[in-house]
């Protein structure tokens, strides 16, 4: 019986909020850097690929931290590291509006990026923890918050950065503060998690107890799944704005708002993903998602402005369901280490899609962005690796 109360705990609706809400602030804050590129480009004279090496320098550091972060987690849970993640991402953004230089633009992109690592692993697993065994949901309302952040990005780069110029940025450092005190708080509901649980008993975990072969092919298909989304979106968010002014000619300001649209699309879809994947299983979701989306993607390059963010819209929505289902079915390959799992992921994702982003905004400055945008949506094609996936509900 007291194993059986341990698995059952309620789910925690506010923590769940709290993290989701933080998370918001974080991804709006990160997105900054790409809503900036426009007025990096003028200003600093880049080209596409040192653009690119913006959004690398702020991913790369989340690919390669944020599975240790994770697995140190796993190994000792550090309830505060969520409010001091905040805090390194409150001193990227200062930096980021201070930056009179690539390099100092850099530097800021790091910093960024060292926070978000920190940030997400560890919310990952806090939002877990107050699921109550709705998992898919409350890993979907998690990300709904990022997606939300980062939908909001171009619309605050078009309505206050754009006009106000990069020094504009210093007032986002306001926001991390609040994040910051949100997650004192979060932090202070873990600690009290964890003495609930300790008295009650710890509650079993359910491993699929895959062979290490089989859950060795799994990851590599989950890490090709998250290739095809990732550069695709990753690309979209950096690059979507130069597409859109160099086929159609508008205005920056426009092609902001474009990009938000599509972005909010983005966070539509991440939440529909998770409570979906509670009642029909994971893999029907990825399934659904990633070669749903394929045949607008493949129409998008080659239609009216009209046609393309209809296109952008449905893209988004589809292709975004998937990942609160990847996450989960990740996580239910090795559930005794959720940090750890819940890093890779993250880590994984920011990582090559910035790598792709990099390398494509290279090849865009030899062919012309309009000819990447029309090649992008062959990664999807990826989506059939799904088929190999074990079914593990």
């Amino acid at each position: 019986m007291t194993a059986q109360k341990a698995v059952l705990m309620p789910t925690s609706y506010s923590v769940i909020l709290a993290v989701s809400g933080t998370h918001l602030i974080n991804d709006l804050i990160q997105f900054l850097l790409p809503a900036l590129y426009p007025v990096f480009k003028s200003d600093y004279a880049l080209n596409y690929f040192q653009l690119g090496l913006l959004t690398l320098a702020q991913q790369i550091t989340a690919c390669i931290l944020q599975p240790l972060m994770g697995l140190y987690g796993d190994l000792k849970p550090k309830p505060y590291s969520l409010a001091v993640s905040m805090a390194i991402v409150g001193a990227g953004v200062l930096l980021l509006a201070t930056a009179n230089s690539f390099l100092l633009l850099l530097l800021a992109a790091t910093v960024l990026g060292i926070g978000s690592a920190l940030f997400h692993p560890e919310a990952s697993r806090v939002c877990r923890m107050a699921s109550g065994g709705r998992r898919g949901f409350a890993q979907s309302s998690f990300q709904v918050g990022g997606n939300t952040g980062t939908a909001l990005g171009p619309l605050a780069a078009a309505m206050f950065v754009l006009p106000l110029g990069q020094i504009s940025t210093v007032w986002f450092a306001l926001t991390a503060v609040l994040a910051v005190v949100i997650l004192i708080w979060v932090a202070r509901w873990f600690v009290n998690h964890q003495r609930v649980t300790a008295a009650a008993g710890a509650p079993p975990l359910s491993s699929v107890k895959l062979p290490r072969r089989r859950l060795l092919i799994a990851f590599a298909i989950i890490g090709a799944l998250l290739m095809s989304k990732f550069v695709y979106i990753e690309t979209f968010k950096s690059y979507y704005t130069f597409f859109l002014i160099e086929k159609f000619a508008v205005e920056i300001q426009h092609a902001q708002t474009i990009l938000f649209i599509f972005l909010g699309a983005v966070a539509v879809g991440t939440f529909v993903g998770g409570p979906v994947g509670d009642r029909i299983g994971r893999k029907k979701v990825i399934w659904v998602s990633i070669l749903g989306a394929l045949p607008f993607a493949l129409l998008l390059p080659h239609t009216t402005l009209f046609g393309t963010v209809v296109m952008s819209i449905l893209v988004g929505l589809i292709l975004a369901s998937a990942f609160s289902a990847i996450v989960v079915y990740a996580q239910e390959l090795l559930p005794e280490k959720v940090g750890m799992v819940s890093g890779f992921v993250f880590g994984f994702a920011f990582g090559i899609g910035a790598l792709g982003a990099a390398a494509l905004g290279a090849l865009a400055d030899q062919i012309g962005m309009q000819q990447v945008f029309s090649y992008l949506s062959t990664l999807l094609f990826l989506g059939l690796l799904t088929f190999y996936l074990p079914d593990i509900e």
